[in-house]
């Protein structure tokens, strides 16, 4: 597996696979023919279907100038569906083209490139169960596995990370207003805050912390992918409130946050994290399952309890579509973070109420949630046309 570094990283939302990834391509190609004077960019599948809601086209436009951008959903390849064909012109010559995949968590690969780093391993394991038993055999617990992989300087890193989450919280909070998009969604992070200060309610403020940072993506703002932007409330929401309300210390937060990491990693290693290749339940299903083993670690758990933890989180969204009303990364997306943040302590909360034994293991999870995933209709998987997203809305139906 590769670095956490790879899969926590800090950038503007709503969408890792629909703005990141698209934003660094045109970045990279604007480089390598800085000659060009036109550009011509082909968005393909889901990029194709969704990329106005998810500012695909707008963030490629900072990037290039003169650039025409073709929404073509209807093209779609088996490796990915997030294609995009980059073309660049001087004058009416064509000079370059790049054909490049969108693949989940800001990544970008080339047609049927491996999806992990192969020159970039960090991890020699990337199963759970190698990992449970090499843990085992050295008497070490998941924390002190990627310390072992990553280094001492991963804790810095970390901190990074673990601070721009509760930058983003904190903004949120504090933050009024209505969410950009035709769907005028009114912004309820400081409403349930608000809450929270006067009802002292963890569980509100479990819903305040997620929601804000869901508020900060949809809006564009900061995040960090954990393991995607459209999944980015469930672990800040989950860590602010296990420091705001329970004391637990940042520093201890931070091994949470890597072993959490550590879930992740298999997830995107061995399955998928993208929304428009197997749905949400890449996406909030792998938030949830990290946040589950985080709360776990910091509660005492034991490495068997955290792969349990985990196991019920990633179990329990199997099947879970991606169908954004109107391709916005809104509804239901802002709210199935708060939920999943609920169900991530939940599910830690069962686990260490067991012996860690269990049936169903997590890395079984992981191959039902891909087979899973190809067998959903594309229209259920970030296309927007299935599901809640074929649902109209009135004007006054979403004024909350």
């Amino acid at each position: 597996m590769n670095s956490l570094k790879e899969l926590y990283k800090i950038g503007n939302g709503p969408s890792s696979s629909h703005t990141m990834g698209p934003q660094k391509a045109a970045c990279l190609f604007k480089q390598k023919y800085s000659n060009a004077n036109k550009y011509i960019v082909h968005l393909y599948g889901s990029l194709g279907s969704t990329g106005k809601g998810h500012l695909t086209d707008q963030v490629i436009k900072n990037e290039l100038i003169n650039v025409i951008i073709l929404f073509e959903p209807k093209i779609v390849y088996k490796y990915h569906t997030n294609g995009m064909l980059f073309e660049a012109y001087h004058d009416d010559t064509l000079i370059g083209t790049w054909l490049v995949f969108s693949v989940g968590g800001g990544e970008l690969k080339e047609l049927n490139e491996p999806r992990e780093k192969l020159d970039n391993q960090v991890y020699s394991l990337n199963k759970m169960a190698d990992i449970l038993q090499y843990c085992n055999d050295t008497k070490i617990d998941f924390y002190q596995y990627v310390i072992q992989n990553e280094g001492e300087g991963i804790i810095n890193y970390g901190k990074k990370i673990l601070n721009q989450m509760f930058m983003s919280v904190e903004k949120g909070i504090n933050t009024e207003g209505v969410l950009p998009g035709k769907l005028k969604i009114k912004r309820r992070a400081k409403h349930f805050y608000d809450e929270y200060l006067s009802d002292n309610n963890y569980t509100t403020l479990e819903f305040a912390a997620s929601l804000a940072v869901s508020e900060e993506n949809a809006n564009g703002g900061v995040v960090v992918t954990a393991p995607t932007c459209g999944a980015s409330g469930v672990l800040p929401g989950v860590l602010y409130t296990y420091n705001k309300y329970y004391k637990y210390s940042k520093r201890k937060l931070i091994e949470a946050l890597l072993v959490g990491g550590l879930i992740g990693n298999i997830v995107k290693t061995t399955g998928s994290i993208s929304g428009a290749e197997v749905g949400c339940q890449g996406e909030v299903g792998t938030a949830c399952a990290m946040g589950a083993a985080a709360i776990c670690y910091l509660k005492g758990g034991s490495n068997k309890q955290i792969e349990y933890a985990s196991e019920i989180a990633f179990e329990h969204h199997l099947g879970l579509t991606c169908d954004p009303v109107m391709g916005y990364v809104q509804i239901p997306c802002i709210e199935r973070n708060a939920m999943s943040c609920k169900r991530a302590i939940d599910c830690a909360n069962f686990a260490l109420c067991t012996s860690g034994d269990h049936y169903i293991k997590l890395d079984d999870a992981i191959e039902i949630m891909l087979k899973t995933g190809k067998d959903i209709k594309s229209k259920y998987r970030e296309t927007s046309k299935g599901g809640l997203a074929t649902k109209k809305f009135k004007k006054e139906e979403i004024k909350w």
